[in-house]
């Protein structure tokens, strides 16, 4: 993680960790759906999430710097779901590109 000058590293980490785990929420599970043109899932306990024994072990590596302090919220979040249905890819030649991917029989372990 670039983030410039890392003030609390634990915060950094616990961050990016909490973003890829909600990535990978999205790209296997969660998914918003619509019954007579209402969102039927109002808050998050009608929206899956990723559980901690479903979590793969994250490494988070924060990059020296001597910028100014930069944000870490939401940073872990939007590559994740591209980079896992590209490594499908690049492991079985399908190109998926529906979310989630439980739809096309792909669970978590």
């Amino acid at each position: 993680m670039d983030c410039g000058l890392a003030v609390n590293p634990n915060s950094v980490t616990a961050q990016m960790e909490g973003g890829i785990a909600f990535g990978l929420s999205t790209a296997f599970l969660s998914e918003i759906t619509i019954d007579r043109g209402r969102v039927e899932q109002s808050n998050f306990d009608g929206f899956k999430l990723i559980s901690l024994a479903q979590m793969p072990q994250i490494d988070v590596v924060i990059l020296d710097s001597r910028e100014k302090p930069g944000g870490v919220g939401e940073e872990s979040v939007a590559p994740v779901a591209p980079a896992v249905v590209n490594a499908l890819h690049a492991a079985t030649g399908k190109r998926l590109r529906t979310l989630p991917l439980s739809r096309a029989g792909i669970e978590l372990i």
